[in-house]
């Protein structure tokens, strides 16, 4: 099997997790999510606890950031013991750093979220898919796993969806919806997890050869 790296960014319901978890497990190759912690963490030395915290604040503060500018990921990491080596932004590259290494592995692999379009872009063997869909099957999707309705439920969604929006934009300087930024752009409402997973295939087959999964 070829050494394809699989980046998934994804609206909230639009169940890309899903379709990342399901493509990870039908190909038998590895699958990153919030383990990607412990990599950054293996890689750069800092606690575990500083990549997981940032992850969280990715719901919170972007917005305030932004304001006073985004900064631009620029493939720079400070070396442990730096002044100021916790920071978001040494965070988010220390982080990157870890993707790189993934990137450059042997292994395939499918990776959630963390911008990786983005840092991975210049990497041949990287293909971005975002996953998104229409409103109705988001917020059928979303109300499986959160106890809300109605209008609470599609502000939460909102919420989460501007929080990830602020957090591309903060570190890419990109706008995290634009189809440009991706190879594959998929509507999961339309097809269903299954045949998401298909295309994702079929398009891997196409670019990187019929055999690349062999």
């Amino acid at each position: 099997m070829k050494n394809i790296v699989i980046t998934i960014a994804r609206q909230y319901g639009s169940g890309g997790r899903t379709v990342g978890k399901m493509l990870a497990e039908e190909l038998g190759i590895h699958y990153y999510d919030k383990e990607l912690s412990k990599v950054a963490s293996d890689i750069s030395g800092i606690n575990e606890s500083y990549f997981v915290d940032a992850d969280e604040k990715v719901r919170n503060n972007w917005k305030n950031k932004i304001a006073l500018g985004p900064k631009v990921y620029d493939g720079k990491v400070k070396k442990p013991g730096d002044y100021n080596v916790a920071s978001d932004e040494d965070i988010f590259s220390y982080q990157a750093n870890a993707l790189k290494m993934l990137a450059v592995m042997k292994e395939p692999c499918v990776i959630i979220g963390r911008c990786a379009d983005f840092v991975l872009k210049d990497y041949d063997n990287v293909m971005s898919v975002f996953v998104h869909a229409d409103q109705d099957f988001l917020m059928q999707e979303a109300g499986k796993v959160q106890p809300l309705t109605g209008k609470d439920l599609e502000k939460y969604i909102a919420q989460i969806d501007k929080a990830r929006a602020d957090y591309y934009e903060y570190h890419t300087g990109h706008v995290w919806t634009d189809a440009l930024n991706y190879d594959l752009c998929l509507d999961s409402g339309k097809l269903g997890f299954e045949k998401c997973v298909e295309a994702i295939k079929g398009y891997a087959r196409v670019r990187f050869g019929e055999d690349c999964f062999d």
